[in-house]
């Protein structure tokens, strides 16, 4: 059996803050929930250890992921990112970042916010999770959508059980512990 995040990221400067105090915690809040998403998606092709050296790029380029704020984005942000070397400088990417957050405010309007929304479609299979993110967001592929979950705690495998985070989130009673 291979090395779990569990037992590699304790310790290290970058994953182990990350590792101890946010991934599989349950997330509730619109701007920290978008900013996950937009995180994963710009992950895939790249190591989570780039993503995690230019979190601090992305939340000033991305104005804090207020979604009020990005899915007004035009043309000249959408530029403007393209050409910031803090964060993973791809179309695709980018695109997605601002359509997401405007279809997260349409998912106000019927579910009060995007963590509404997420907590009104579960329980879910992982493949009925990625089906329902595809058809709702973009550049939300299996891998994406399994990560995202897992990091918010509405999937399982964040963390082993024997690891000492472990209880902690289960004490919060993340939604796949319901």
């Amino acid at each position: 059996m291979g090395e779990t995040y569990c037992d590699a990221a304790p310790g290290h400067e970058w994953h182990g803050p990350y590792h101890e105090h946010e991934y599989g915690f349950p997330l509730e809040d619109d701007a920290a929930l978008f900013e996950r998403l937009v995180l994963e998606i710009n992950q895939a092709g790249l190591s989570w250890l780039t993503i995690l050296k230019k979190r601090e790029a992305f939340r000033r380029a991305y104005d804090g992921f207020v979604p009020e704020v990005v899915a007004a984005y035009g043309k000249v942000d959408r530029t403007r990112l393209l050409a910031d070397p803090g964060i993973v400088r791809n179309r695709l990417k980018v695109d997605a970042a601002i359509a997401n957050a405007g279809r997260i405010l349409e998912l106000r309007k019927t579910h009060g916010s995007f963590a509404g929304w997420l907590a009104s479609h579960h329980p879910r299979s992982k493949d009925e999770w990625t089906r329902l993110f595809k058809s709702t967001f973009r550049f939300t592929g299996g891998e994406i959508v399994n990560e995202f979950l897992m990091s918010i705690g509405y999937l399982p495998g964040a963390h082993v059980p024997s690891c000492p985070v472990y209880r902690r989130i289960v004490a919060r009673r993340p939604p796949w512990s319901r």
